[in-house]
């Protein structure tokens, strides 16, 4: 009878949990579907931590076929934000559109007291990233940009070495080299890639697209220090297909003892996010999100390391978005997703462009 009544207990103990679990759930938005990456929140497996209560669209065609993909009812479907907030205001806000429509979605959401997660990169200028701070601030709400390679285990194990462990003594040169065969060879929809190519909508091409990734990281890893000065070569290779943006970029970053080397390419022969990291001793190469290669002082060759994913809820944006919602979790001012950070991820992206546009090196000034 002890045991059937402890049984009892624990099944009635777990129902409450998940009812619990059930009401703690964030409630989140979809703010545009035109970016490939939206079908990371739609098609995401349920971890009971967040529920989709609207998805705005102006493309009806476009939220027609997705929400049909994933078996989401066409109530949640609206035109606007306006008209979303009319009905559902929700706790989150998840921006799948054009990077400059980004300022929109905020501007929208600050004085609601609405958090907000953008895509990479921030904003397409420094004007649009510092109303878009100002507002955040003003409101007091949380503003985070996601990238995929926040989430690679292999990036933080190189970040813990290098400043934990002080593995490989200070940093002397960082090289970050990011992209794909082009956003049209690898045949993203066409929604996606007519604003990808525009230089208003997506602020440049292979600059913005992948040399956000290099800034970001390396901002993180010299743990929000800005660059002395950036110097940049950006490409047309294939005027054919990007007649407006760029779709290769070179970008130099000097710091007093460190050089930072991104290589942000639509010409790829094969997708890759890699990065290598050099210290006075020795060097950490993050090869993809798991695998690490690294040399370190005494050893005479290089050590392969096969890592874990990260966990709950480091392995995903948007269980991160909803700690930060809930207050169960936070970010030092340079990580990854943060404002701070991706601030000057924005300075750094204009100064490339403008460093190309006038054939010479930009220097930031230093705060």
């Amino acid at each position: 009878m002890i045991r059937l009544i402890a049984s009892l207990l624990l099944l009635l103990l777990s129902i409450a949990t998940l009812f619990a679990q059930e009401r703690q759930k964030v409630k989140l938005a979809v703010v545009g579907l035109t970016h490939s990456h939206v079908h990371w929140i739609l098609g995401r497996q349920d971890k009971g931590d967040v529920e989709i209560v609207g998805i705005v669209e102006p493309n009806r065609d476009l939220a027609t076929r997705l929400m049909n993909r994933y078996k989401l009812p066409q109530s949640l479907h609206f035109d606007s934000m306006e008209d979303m907030f009319k009905v559902v205001t929700p706790e989150g806000v998840t921006a799948f559109g054009s990077i400059y429509e980004h300022l929109e979605v905020v501007q929208a959401c600050a004085p609601r007291g609405v958090h907000v997660m953008v895509e990479k990169p921030l904003a397409v200028s420094t004007e649009h990233a510092n109303e878009m701070a100002r507002l955040a601030k003003q409101y007091d709400i949380q503003l985070i940009t996601n990238y995929e390679t926040t989430w690679y285990a292999s990036n933080l194990e190189v970040y813990r070495q290098v400043h934990e462990e002080k593995a490989i003594g200070a940093l002397r040169r960082v090289i970050i080299n990011d992209g794909h065969e082009g956003p049209k060879e690898i045949g993203v929809n066409q929604e996606f890639l007519d604003w990808l190519a525009d230089p208003v909508q997506n602020g440049g091409g292979a600059v913005i697209d992948f040399g956000c990734y290099g800034a970001n990281l390396m901002t993180w890893l010299m743990q929000g220090e800005r660059p002395i000065s950036v110097t940049a070569e950006l490409k047309q290779i294939k005027t054919d297909i990007y007649p407006k943006v760029d779709d290769d970029a070179t970008i130099l970053l000097q710091y007093p003892e460190t050089k930072g080397v991104i290589q942000a390419s639509w010409n790829w022969p094969f997708s890759r996010k890699d990065m290598e990291v050099y210290g006075e001793t020795g060097y950490l190469i993050a090869k993809d999100n798991t695998r690490l290669v690294t040399r370190l002082p005494g050893e005479r060759q290089e050590s392969n390391t096969q890592l874990s994913s990260r966990e709950y809820p480091y392995d995903d944006p948007f269980s991160f978005f909803a700690g930060l919602i809930r207050g169960e979790l936070s970010m030092q001012p340079y990580d990854l997703s943060s404002l701070e950070n991706n601030l000057i991820v924005v300075e750094i992206l204009e100064a490339a462009i403008q460093s190309d546009r006038e054939g010479r090196r930009v220097m930031l000034n230093q705060e």
